[in-house]
């Protein structure tokens, strides 16, 4: 019978890798939950169950070394803090340095599980991608900007220098100090896929390197404008920060209209890793997986992704 559930179980796994594959959004919720099911063996205290927490067969140790996406850290750190209490043993460490970082040092083994907020693409087949939260990309400026909302050709006209003043798309008489996103980074691979802007084509004043100095450069500069997270920008709102994010198309950046799938620029959060998860790797991300992770995931205003 164990071999059995063995077989299914990694049967499971390989379909879930090609669906991901595939990017179909509703087969891969589908199989994640079976997923769900089938990791670890089904080993289970009832009370436990309950709360969305499994219990594993045998005290697992070790260490997991994550690296990627700065917008998934600290969900990762938040998920990480709740699986230590259940797993005390285990070490977590995470590492920063944007979505192609995960990539690498996932390839490289230099991390075990990667940190990767977008979509595999097409030449990263030989890795396996678990989406667990889904995130929007949204144009953020200071508080006191009197601009509202932006088209997206007139983002296209901010971003490529056709316009540079706030006076052109119905703001004060300031110059515009654009600021984007590394190369290589995910939100700055959405961002240019979905406006279609080439990477020459960019006249920026400045490149942020994460969320963090992204939003420095709006609050030191109120003429600044810069694209992050959804997920990081309702944080920093909500502890104070003086920034706002702007209407896309008449659209609000907020999480629910991420989840209800109005708003635009859209993203899986993922985790990644070169071979089918086993032991302590299987552990976290069936974790992750659960229904334990998502007031967490939702306190970090991502959404969970099978939301």
């Amino acid at each position: 019978m164990q071999s059995e559930t063995t077989e299914n179980f990694d049967d499971m796994w390989i379909l879930f890798r090609r669906t991901l594959m595939a990017r179909t959004s509703k087969a891969c919720a589908l199989i994640a939950v079976l997923g769900m099911t089938l990791i670890g063996g089904g080993c289970f205290d009832k009370n436990a169950e309950q709360k969305g927490e499994r219990i594993s067969p045998e005290k697992l140790q070790g260490k997991i070394r994550f690296a990627g996406s700065s917008t998934m850290a600290p969900l990762i750190e938040a998920l990480a803090k709740r699986f230590q209490k259940l797993h005390p043993e285990v070490a977590i460490e995470v590492a920063t340095g944007g979505s192609s970082r995960g990539v690498h040092d996932v390839r490289e083994r230099s991390c075990n599980i990667g940190m990767v907020g977008r979509s595999l693409k097409d030449d990263e087949r030989d890795l396996i991608g678990f989406p667990i939260a889904r995130d929007g990309v949204c144009l953020i400026v200071h508080k006191d900007n009197p601009v509202k909302s932006l088209s997206s050709e007139q983002v296209i006209g901010i971003y490529t220098g056709r316009i540079t003043n706030w006076k052109e798309v119905g703001g004060n008489d300031a110059a515009i100090t654009s600021v984007n996103r590394p190369e290589g980074r995910a939100q700055s691979e959405l961002f240019t896929q979905y406006f279609k802007i080439k990477s020459e084509d960019f006249k920026v004043a400045g490149v942020a390197g994460d969320n963090q100095e992204g939003i420095k450069a709006v609050v030191e500069n109120p003429n600044a404008i810069v694209y992050m997270s959804v997920g990081a920008v309702d944080i920093r709102v909500g502890q104070g920060a003086p920034i706002k994010s702007l209407l896309m198309d008449g659209i609000p950046a907020t999480s629910r209209n991420v989840r209800n799938g109005h708003f635009p620029i859209q993203r899986p959060l993922m985790l990644v890793v070169r071979t089918l998860p086993s032991g302590l790797m299987k552990a976290f991300i069936d974790f992750a997986l659960s229904p334990n992770a998502t007031e967490i995931i939702r306190e970090c205003s991502f959404v969970p992704y099978l939301d």
